[in-house]
């Protein structure tokens, strides 16, 4: 039985570079390689025109350059994009873009399911299957960029091997923003997670700057600052209530990590200012958080805290426990905020037509049983022991 062939995407530099010289090719072709895969989207070796025939075969012959599956594509009326991705053990995860007039943001991914169960969010009814590794989180940016015909063409002035960047005369990408705010936890999946996003900031590759890029997080509070430290991107905080009452409720990671925990993580977080602020979530519930008492407790929670508020009105989904606050209420609780000093952009549903908006993603994966579950759960406890993040 013939072995699969190793899929390159996902691999850094050094790693790409020992998969090569243990073929007995020379070092070097590892940054060409690197610039046609990650600079230009090669899908086929045969098109990495500056490579020997020879090498070019023996490439083919042993690596392979895979996407995901693409199981199901929607464009909603507004423009936004949604793929439901196959990956390569059959399950499922979902990735979304979002196109602006400058910009565009795709929202990636980092878990087959996730394990926090918020109860205002769709994803949080399917139960975690397994972590994405770093080349199935990256390949969900490549995909996109596949699909918005967004790469590159290589030509005398970007010769593939030297630095691909983006000229000042070229056109707007199409794909300019990274949000970490797909299925699952992305910091109960730091090491892949971090993997793929220093391949997705580097600036000879995929060339994404940190600053941006934003990590979603539900509060893994021992976890915020070793993410700042190590890959500077912005943060934004899934907060959504501002008592450990409520948020127990709706957010159950805060029983582990309560809100002065959590706070007080985002203010030592490496490099927040004026500058850089932190995006607080708080999605607008009727009946539930938009009081104006609860404006006034969220603005003393967040004083010293550099930071910005979105307001996102709940997106339905069927069976949905919750409705969406009344518009006016909205408003009201938005220019509070903004009185106070904290910029509050409430937020647009993009792609609720076709189940992409914030909260609604939820892929067709099979559930994993309970003893299934139940060993997940204690996989992950056993690993945030190891790395000191037990309650």
């Amino acid at each position: 039985m013939t072995a699969p062939k190793r899929n390159l995407i996902g691999l850094d530099l050094n790693a790409l570079t020992e998969e090569l010289t243990a073929l007995g090719l020379e070092k070097f072709r590892a940054k060409q390689i690197w610039s046609w895969v990650y600079c230009y989207g090669a899908r086929d070796f045969s098109a990495m025109s500056s490579l020997a025939k020879p090498v070019r075969e023996t490439l083919a012959a042993h690596f392979s350059l895979d996407r995901p599956q693409v199981s199901l594509h929607q464009r909603s009326t507004d423009g936004t994009q949604k793929w439901l991705l196959k990956m390569a053990d059959g399950h499922e995860v979902e990735s979304v873009h979002i196109p602006e007039e400058d910009r565009g943001a795709l929202c990636v991914s980092s878990q087959v399911g996730c394990l926090m169960t918020c109860r205002f969010c769709h994803t949080g009814t399917q139960r975690l299957v397994r972590n994405l590794d770093a080349s199935e989180i990256v390949a969900q940016v490549m995909l996109a960029r596949d699909a918005l015909k967004d790469w590159p063409k290589p030509g005398q002035d970007k010769p593939a091997g030297r630095p691909c960047r983006k000229e000042e005369s070229a056109p707007v990408r199409a794909l300019t923003n990274i949000v970490m705010m797909g299925m699952g936890e992305p910091l109960y999946n730091y090491e892949n997670v971090a993997r793929a996003l220093r391949i997705v900031m580097n600036g000879d590759g995929l060339a994404i700057g940190k600053r941006r890029i934003t990590l979603s997080t539900c509060g893994v509070a021992p976890m915020i600052r070793r993410c700042g430290e190590e890959l500077g991107v912005n943060l934004a905080i899934s907060l959504h209530a501002v008592t450990d009452e409520l948020r127990d409720q709706i957010v159950p990671l805060n029983r582990k990590y309560p809100i002065k925990e959590l706070l007080q993580a985002c203010r030592d977080y490496p490099g927040v200012s004026n500058a850089r602020r932190i995006t607080f979530e708080y999605v607008m519930l009727k009946g539930i958080n938009d009081s104006m008492a609860d404006a006034k407790q969220l603005v003393r929670l967040l004083r010293g805290i550099p930071a910005k508020i979105n307001l996102i009105p709940f997106n339905p989904w069927p069976g949905a426990p919750f409705d969406c606050s009344d518009g006016a209420v909205i408003e009201k609780f938005g220019d509070f905020l903004n009185d106070a000093g904290y910029a509050s952009p409430i937020r647009t549903p993009r792609g609720r037509d076709i189940m992409a908006a914030c909260g609604q993603l939820k892929s067709a994966s099979l559930k994993l049983s309970v003893a299934e579950r139940a060993q997940v759960e204690r996989l992950l406890a056993e690993k945030e022991a190891a790395q000191g993040l037990g309650a």
